[in-house]
């Protein structure tokens, strides 16, 4: 009997079709707000699989990050060479990964696989000692970002890290940050939390030379936790999925946008995406909902 379930499992695998698999680098989250928990549950919301290696885990709690304890890069580069040598991955997102020794491993089995595409974010690193931010950012400036395909952060941690002796009057726009990062080879930059009049942000994602689209969205009052990793991850996701990349910019922002929306507080500290939104069942009162997460940012109500 075990013989023909397991045969018949094979058989609606075959039909079906594998799915899209991103392969994430990140640390674990207790608090479950990012890291791999974001990752995982993001890229399986827009329809991939996500195959995660764990680099770390942080000591945090949903309202701030105590420490991390980094993996050896030995051993993240064990995990990956074992799942690339058996599945197809299509993506590769990089998210924190502790130290310059696991950027390498990183950067050596992207090296290696150089035609999947690369998605890199670039997390607020404030909650850890200067020189060790600096360090970090160094080997990820020279290790990583020349085989990013597409780099994503907030305004100003991109800013602060790639355009530290910004002399303008003006604040940075995306273009100059996206110039900067392409001067280490990043083709494609997308920038959030552009701040903007009347509590809208806006996010933009561009090429040193064109604006590919922009998206714009009323900023929250909450002060939330692990939105830059769900929404790296859900871009990652959608490009695996075959989505062209303004396409994925725009429905990855949107899905990020009902995840904020319907954000909740499981702790005492910020809020939490809410990554799996979409699966929770109607109220009474409620009108009822598509199960698309595209929308328009002019539909959002916050």
């Amino acid at each position: 009997m075990t013989a023909l379930l397991d045969s018949s499992s094979d058989l609606e695998s075959d039909d079906e079709g594998p799915a899209a698999c991103v392969l994430v680098f990140n640390a674990n989250d207790p608090s479950g707000a990012g890291g791999l928990t974001a990752d995982v549950t993001a890229v399986a919301s827009v329809g991939a699989h996500a195959l995660p290696i764990l680099t770390g885990s942080y000591a945090r709690d949903t309202a701030e990050v105590y420490d991390h304890f980094c993996m050896d890069d030995e051993a993240v580069t064990e995990q990956a060479r074992a799942i690339l040598e058996d599945v197809p991955v299509l993506v590769i997102k990089v998210g924190f990964v502790g130290s310059p020794e696991n950027l390498s491993a990183v950067a050596e089995l992207a090296s290696d696989y150089s035609d999947i595409p690369l998605v890199a974010y670039m997390p607020d690193l404030s909650w850890w000692q200067e020189d060790k931010i600096d360090i970090y950012q160094d080997a990820h400036t020279e290790l990583v970002l020349p085989l990013t395909t597409v780099l994503v952060g907030n305004h100003s941690t991109l800013c602060r890290w790639l355009l530290p002796d910004w002399s303008g009057e003006r604040s940075p726009s995306a273009r100059d940050i996206a110039r900067a990062a392409n001067a280490y080879g990043v083709p494609y930059t997308l920038v959030t939390g552009i701040p903007l009049p009347d509590q809208f942000i806006d996010n933009v994602l561009c090429s040193p030379t064109a604006v590919l689209c922009s998206n714009k969205f009323e900023r929250f009052e909450a002060v939330f936790a692990g939105a830059g990793d769900t929404l790296s991850a859900a871009l990652a996701a959608l490009i695996a999925c075959g989505t062209e990349l303004s396409e994925s910019a725009t429905e990855a922002l949107s899905y990020l946008d009902r995840c904020l929306e319907s954000g909740f507080r499981p702790g005492m500290g910020n809020v939490l995406p809410d990554r799996l939104f979409w699966a929770h069942p109607e109220t009474d009162d409620e009108e009822p909902q598509e199960s698309s997460f595209e929308i328009s940012p002019n539909d959002t109500r916050h």
